[in-house]
């Protein structure tokens, strides 16, 4: 059997300002952006650039309990995992386009980490690995 997760929902107060963000200032690609048959919805699909894996759906809250956890979808905790090639490129380049970082970079066992959040407060993990694999991981 294989098996894979293809999109993880997150929520968004709105389209637009989640594609300024997650295009414009996190550089991320945009996979599809193609309207719903309910009026004002759209799916829309963004990923990094150069992934082949999971991507987000950027999905639009439209019922107040999903308004209240715009931003919060952990309650609290860190939601997302930002692997990169190259940490402190995007580390510099994100910070000089305001991306609030939370916890500043730290030098850890499995690589150099440093969490930020989004533009609802969700945080992520910027993170590059130094080879020994992510914590749990096991040499096969």
């Amino acid at each position: 059997m294989q098996q894979a997760i293809a999109h993880i929902a997150l929520l968004v107060r709105d389209y637009d300002e989640a594609l300024a963000f997650y295009v414009g200032i996190l550089g991320f690609r945009l996979v599809e952006d193609s309207p719903r048959p309910q009026p004002g919805k759209r799916w829309l699909v963004v990923a990094p650039p150069g992934s082949s894996g999971a991507s987000l759906l950027l999905a639009r809250a439209t019922s107040p309990d999903q308004l209240a956890a715009v931003g919060s979808q952990t309650g609290g905790r860190v939601f997302l995992f930002l692997q990169t090639d190259d940490f402190w490129r995007d580390y510099q380049r994100y910070r000089s386009a305001g991306v609030n970082f939370v916890r500043p970079p730290s030098d850890e066992p499995y690589g150099t980490v440093a969490v930020f959040e989004d533009l609802y407060g969700n945080l992520w993990d910027l993170l590059q690995y130094n080879g020994s694999g992510p914590p749990g991981h096991t040499a096969e």
